[in-house]
């Protein structure tokens, strides 16, 4: 076998054949933040004085992903190196986009970056740091700061607001005052930024943070929560009756589950996006929903009748609205209108329980369980309860293949769509709770039910 080369040695031999053909050509932006971090880089970037035209014809495959903006993809051993010209940017067409560019050196492609620990390049021939918005600095510091003026940057790219909490909190750093109070002053802008670029920064902020719940306060803190996700201001101040959730109103709460959820990992059939916003958004029912009655001792607490299912159509809203796929949309709002159903789960049929736990998305519920059980009582005998029953039914199919049909039915003269259905149902029921063992011994029992 071959040996395996890395992305990161076809990326230094990209900026060797530059430098070769008289180019200045350097490695850009978050790969070498990570290197001097310590951190494994998603990718490598490289920034280079040749022009796009120059780049192409020093490769023999590439891709124009973004030429007008001076990026070219260079395609080398499988790999897809973005390599882009040095550049300054003037005004802004969306809050997002530059209106014009100009190709220039590498201290003014530094100087219209976002945020200094992003805007350093290393030449990974000669080995040496190019750093002109004291990057490394900030990067002792730990420190997350605008490169020059924080309101001209946030003004240039509204969505940098965004990104500047994800990177204080994917990177456990602090936010520079200056930076903070430009993203306090100016977090009403947010709102011009498309859904699609907004899920993507959220999501990432959720999923990679060390401590995503408390990033999500930070972005209550900053004034962009109210923008990027209003139904969630509502669980602020949003008490709960305290034998049940000791740990404060619905905000805290939900903040406390996001925070376990790095700690607390358990294996299963969802996606990290789904678990985080199941989360996220389990509860976003129970400030419409709030309200005062009797609890099981009789006296009077708060309740929230309703909100699972409440919360369920709610969630979908806003999952349209930031554009999730249909199917992670259905798996989240699922595992929200069916949390609640845990704390019945001793007391079930075993064909309800087997049916629950055969859903495809019942490893996303019982991860919200546990963590809606860790974030408040902390009580995981229902968690328990289920986990035990799995071990015991391990050795038999959960959702076993149905004894009879629709057919084996209507050969008995049975026709009728609905009562097809209703005996279906029942025969299945009564097969995962082994009243019946056998497919006489159903059909049996239905013709007994014909003649009754």
């Amino acid at each position: 076998m071959g040996k395996v080369v890395t992305q990161k040695q076809i990326a230094a031999s990209v900026v060797q054949t530059l430098q070769h053909n008289g180019y200045m050509a350097l490695f850009a932006g978050g790969c070498v933040r990570d290197e001097l971090l310590g951190r494994e880089p998603k990718d490598y970037d490289i920034a280079t004085e040749a022009y796009p035209e120059e780049v192409e014809a020093l490769f023999p495959k590439t891709v124009p992903i973004g030429k007008a903006f001076g990026v070219i993809a260079v395609i080398e051993q499988g790999e897809t190196i973005e390599v882009a010209t040095f550049r300054e940017e003037v005004g802004t067409l969306d809050g997002r986009h530059p209106e014009t560019i100009m190709f220039s050196a590498a201290k003014e492609d530094a100087l219209r970056r976002d945020f200094t620990i992003n805007g350093m390049f290393f030449d990974p021939i000669k080995k040496q740091l190019h750093d002109y918005v004291h990057g490394q600095r900030d990067l002792k510091k730990k420190r997350v700061t605008a490169i020059g003026d924080p309101e001209e940057r946030f003004r240039e790219d509204h969505l940098r607001m965004l990104r500047a909490i994800r990177f204080v909190h994917t990177l456990q750093f602090d936010l520079d005052p200056a930076t903070e109070n430009a993203i306090k002053k100016m977090a009403p802008l947010i709102q011009k930024i498309s859904a699609e670029r907004i899920e993507v920064e959220l999501t990432r902020t959720l999923t990679e943070s060390a401590r995503p719940g408390t990033a999500l306060k930070h972005l209550q803190e900053l004034g962009l929560l109210e923008y990027v996700l209003p139904e969630i201001l509502p669980m602020v101040g949003q008490e709960q009756p305290p034998q049940f959730h000791p740990e404060g109103d619905v905000f805290e709460h939900t903040c406390l589950m996001l925070d376990l959820m790095n700690e607390h990992q358990e294996p299963g059939s969802f996606s990290p996006r789904e678990l985080a916003y199941s989360v996220l958004l389990h509860d976003v029912g129970k400030p419409p929903t709030a309200s005062i009655g009797p609890g099981a001792d009789g006296v009077p607490r708060i309740r929230f009748d309703g909100h699972a299912s409440v919360g369920a159509k709610m969630a979908e809203k806003i999952l349209i609205r930031l554009k999730f796929p249909n199917v992670e949309k259905k798996s989240i709002t699922t595992a929200i209108a069916g949390h609640m159903r845990f704390m019945d789960v001793q007391n079930m049929k075993a064909s309800t329980l087997r049916k629950m736990i055969g859903a495809e998305t019942f490893e996303l519920e019982m991860a919200l369980h546990r963590l809606d059980c860790l974030g408040s009582h902390r009580a995981l005998e229902h968690y328990t309860f289920v986990r035990d029953y799995q071990k015991k039914m391990a050795h038999e199919p959960m959702l076993p293949e149905p004894f009879i049909n629709g057919k084996d039915l209507v050969d008995l003269g049975i026709c009728e769509g609905k009562r097809i259905g209703r005996i279906l149902k029942e025969a299945y029921d009564g097969q995962m709770e082994n009243r019946f063992t056998s497919k006489e011994e159903v059909l049996k029992w239905v013709q007994s039910e014909l003649t009754d």
